[in-house]
């Protein structure tokens, strides 16, 4: 028999199902595998059973030649401190002809196995660990290690073997890394071509192809696709950056599971985009204020501008992204209150209201006073960092020491069968506690990224409450970034110098509390609840990248931003038209292989490049959606 709720048997989702539960819809349930007979012979099975593997599925065969039932234990080591769970059982040999039973299992994670022989609390006569291969056919023979002696359960040897090589799942990404690099190289060599002088003849035979020399054009730069405003072009980039790779995660990542949100603990590449979001948000604050006050913008209207935007962004968060036409009319019973516009919306607001408050029309100077030139970036603005203070002060606080009912103090875990199932409705400890008395279960997100892996019952929203003030400090971090550059924006190495030196702070502080683990640290690095060493390690990415793209980009002049620059300057427009229109043709259609990646990750990756595409024809049209 198999065990029906075993996450071993789930292999990737379909996109519909990713796309829907990150709306906070119902998926459809996923189907597992009901392996044949057991006493069908083994190359019969094994073929049966795995001429429908999908990506990230492997079969596994167990031969049992022994005279009693056995059974199979899995857990998984992602699954941090959860005991054994009950993956199949083997029937009794009969006679010399083993019993056989096959079960499909999820390659995401590596997986630890016991067998057990008989039934009741015996120990393991064999475990072992391994990560199985996508679209493998591997064999376990159970028998007893005296030949000749089934009956004799005493001693027992696993012999573990493979009857189907795995396939390689990495080669799609790497044939579609090639056709993006051979896409790009082109349209550089196109580039370059349009650059060059056109000889009187080649104007005549070929005027489309070449630019006259005497047309302006910023070094490093091409044509007039590239704005030539005093923008941040690299906050620009990274903006597009950061919503591009968003939607490629949103639309399904190309069923990688690193390109999904991590289970619990722990980071993927999906976990990175909307903190670098949050960070774009601070620094944006900082340079919008600084250019509106030089213009002689009273705060006043900067206050009417700041609460209208963040209006627009819970509205359309609430009212059009968490709920479709199929969901039938909105119904305030189960609508979802947090979201990831909601979340962006009060963090914009907290963050500028006290920046309007505090900030400083010229921030020239700061070379002058010697004894302030090194700290004049904080010292300046030393309310904020008192205010920051006391909002993480509040947030520690309430995590680690808020009583909540049923559950330990300062519990961080995903409850379910995490902790070994001793705190099961516990997911999330004050977090999860503070949402569902607040907002109300109903109100909250029910799938949580840890509802497979750790059998939750709970609900769990990811954009809740407590996880907002956090989120608030990420936003606070992108805005020093932005003091930096208004401040020493003559010295562009100074610029740099600073991004490191916060970079290395940060990346300090996150060792110090996870203690290189990720599981086993003091505050574990955690999406799902933001927690400080998260916001730490992402503030640590977001300083790095961006300073590098300000390098490249504002600095050096070796690379004009696109096509990432398009998006990032439309960037309101794509997060909401890729979140309504994600299941409908050509974002999506039916999948008809399954067998691997490659159909999956082609559907995904031209979602996300026809956002790109649309927000380029946008961009020549001039329209920019704005709040």
């Amino acid at each position: 028999m198999l065990c029906d709720r075993c996450p071993c048997f789930v292999g990737a989702k379909n996109r519909a199902q990713s796309h829907m539960k990150s709306l906070g819809k119902t998926p459809s349930p996923t189907s597992n595998y009901t392996p044949k007979k057991e006493s069908a012979p083994l190359w019969e099975l094994g073929m049966l059973a795995g001429a429908g593997l999908k990506f990230d599925e492997a079969l596994l065969t167990m031969s049992n030649h022994l005279p009693e039932a056995l059974s199979v234990l899995y857990v998984s080591d992602y699954c941090y401190q959860c005991p054994p769970q009950l993956l199949l059982t083997v029937s009794p040999a009969s006679g010399v002809q083993p019993a056989n039973g096959s079960v499909v299992l999820s390659t995401r994670f590596t997986l630890s196995l016991q067998v057990v022989v008989g039934t009741g609390g015996a120990d393991p006569v064999c475990s072992w660990s391994e990560l199985y291969e996508e679209r493998g056919h591997y064999v376990t023979s159970v028998r007893s290690a005296s030949p000749g002696r089934e009956n004799n359960t005493g001693s027992v040897t696993c012999a573990r073997g493979m009857t189907k090589p795995p396939a390689n799942c990495y080669l799609p990404l790497l044939v579609a890394f090639g056709v993006l690099l051979g896409i790009g190289g082109a349209f550089l060599l196109f580039t370059y071509v349009s650059r060059l002088d056109c000889t009187r003849s080649s104007r005549q035979n070929c005027p489309g192809l070449c630019r006259d020399s005497s047309s302006p054009a910023r070094d490093g730069g091409t044509d007039s696709d590239v704005p030539r405003s005093p923008r941040l072009l690299s906050l620009d980039t990274f903006r597009g950056f950061s919503l591009t790779l968003m939607v490629f995660v949103n639309y399904g990542g190309g069923g990688y599971w690193f390109f999904q949100h991590a289970p619990w603990n722990g980071l993927t590449v999906a976990d990175l985009v909307m903190p670098w979001f949050v960070f774009i948000i601070g620094t944006s604050i900082a340079l919008a204020f600084n250019s509106l006050l030089k213009k002689g913008v009273k705060r006043v209207q900067l206050l009417r501008k700041m609460v209208w935007r963040t209006c627009v962004l819970m509205a359309i968060g609430v009212f059009f992204l968490n709920y479709g036409p199929a969901d039938g009319p909105l119904s305030w019973r189960w609508a979802r209150i947090p979201g990831v516009l909601q979340r962006l919306g009060f963090t914009y607001l907290v963050v500028a209201l006290m920046h309007a408050h505090f900030s400083l029309p010229n921030l020239d100077g700061g070379e002058s006073r010697r004894w302030a030139a090194g700290i004049w970036d904080i010292a300046e603005y030393w309310p904020e960092w008192i205010i920051m203070a006391a909002l993480e002060t509040l947030s520690l606080c309430l995590t680690f020491f808020l009583p909540v009912p049923g559950c330990p103090t300062g519990y961080l875990g995903p409850g379910g069968i995490g902790n070994y199932g001793k705190y099961e409705n516990c997911t999330g400890g004050a977090a999860g506690y503070i949402d569902k008395w607040l907002l109300g279960a109903n109100h909250i997100y029910h799938y949580p990224t840890c509802k497979e892996l750790y059998k939750t019952t709970q609900p769990f929203d990811p954009e809740g409450i407590l996880g907002t003030i956090n989120s608030v400090v990420m936003a606070f971090l992108g805005l020093q970034a932005g003091k930096i550059i208004l401040i020493y924006r003559k010295y562009p190495l100074r610029v740099l110098k600073r991004f490191l030196i916060w970079a290395v702070m940060l990346g300090i502080i996150s060792a110090i509390l996870t203690k290189f683990t990720r599981d086993e640290g003091f505050i574990p690095v955690n999406k799902n609840l933001w927690s400080l060493s998260f916001v730490t390690t992402l503030g640590c990415f977001s300083f790095l990248l961006l300073g590098l793209m300000f390098y490249v980009i504002d600095v050096r002049r070796w690379w004009n931003g696109r096509p990432f620059i398009y998006p990032g300057m439309n960037s309101i427009l794509v997060y909401v038209g890729h979140s309504l229109l994600g299941t409908y043709f050509p974002f999506e259609w039916e999948i008809k292989d399954r067998a691997s990646h490659y159909e999956v990750l082609a559907q995904d990756l031209l979602g996300a490049s026809i956002w790109v595409f649309v927000s380029y024809l946008l961009y020549r049209k001039k329209f920019f959606l704005k709040i």
